[in-house]
């Protein structure tokens, strides 16, 4: 039987709306990473926590907030809340139907770098928030 505990520790940093913020993101989860010694993991989830502080910048109007979590030795999840209450594709599941959209939406720039989470991403979802923190939470985990 394995009596492993998860690693019980998680960070939250409130971001402005700036575009910065996501490479104060970045940097912020590198170190934190490396802190916990989970720097196997930093690349991917370092991809990804920009895909969704730019996202969130991009469409949202206020201050968004990165939170980190560790899931398990070697595992992160990474969480991104926004005041914008749309869910956008992938977390969504909603594919892009063939045909003539299918190559219109890769020739296009908005969207494209969520498909990153559906590639890189072990788990991912996202749900909207009500009360004092309106908005969605989008999450991805990251493992070795």
């Amino acid at each position: 039987m394995d009596t492993t505990v998860a690693p019980s520790w998680a960070y939250t940093l409130r971001l402005p709306h700036d575009p910065r913020a996501a490479g104060i993101a970045r940097s912020t989860l590198r170190a934190v990473l490396r802190g916990h010694g989970m720097s196997r993991v930093a690349d991917t989830a370092e991809l990804l926590t920009s895909e969704l502080v730019s996202n969130a910048y991009r469409h949202s109007r206020g201050p968004c907030a990165l939170r980190l979590r560790a899931m398990a030795p070697e595992r992160v999840r990474v969480g991104v809340w926004d005041t914008n209450p749309a869910i956008p594709a992938p977390f969504t599941d909603a594919p892009v139907p063939p045909g003539p959209d299918a190559e219109a939406a890769q020739d296009t720039e908005d969207g494209r770098g969520l498909i990153l989470v559906r590639l890189c991403a072990e788990r991912y979802g996202a749900y909207r928030l009500d009360g004092a923190h309106r908005g969605k939470l989008l999450w991805v985990e990251c493992g070795p």
